[in-house]
């Protein structure tokens, strides 16, 4: 029983041990241009998102005057979703940044 013990607590000190790998930057080649890229896929998106927040308020706006409600409702409802994305967008960096913080104080 005691060597089982050993043995299970053996295991959960290799489970507790640090790698020591932190985040680096300039590790990879072509770290600047994966950066660009995902930038420019960020302000894509955005404009794209601007676009949705143009059509649901049209879709909105034509549902209210013809008294169509389910396509006043669906108006709605993408801009809602258009202005949920732009958050989520715009706040991508600081949202990683914070979680990755605090993923370093996990210890």
């Amino acid at each position: 029983m005691t060597t089982y013990l050993a043995n299970a607590a053996a295991k959960v000190q290799q489970l507790a041990f640090d790698p020591g790998i932190k985040p680096s930057e300039g590790g990879l080649p072509g770290l600047d241009v994966l950066k660009s890229t995902v930038g420019s896929i960020n302000l894509f998106a955005i404009i794209a998102v601007v676009g949705a927040m143009c059509v649901s308020g049209i879709v909105w706006a034509w549902g209210h005057h013809t008294g169509s409600h389910g396509s006043e409702q669906k108006g709605k409802q993408g801009a809602l979703v258009a202005a949920g994305c732009a958050l989520l967008l715009g706040a991508a960096n600081g949202i990683v940044a914070f979680f990755s913080n605090v993923g370093t104080s996990v210890h």
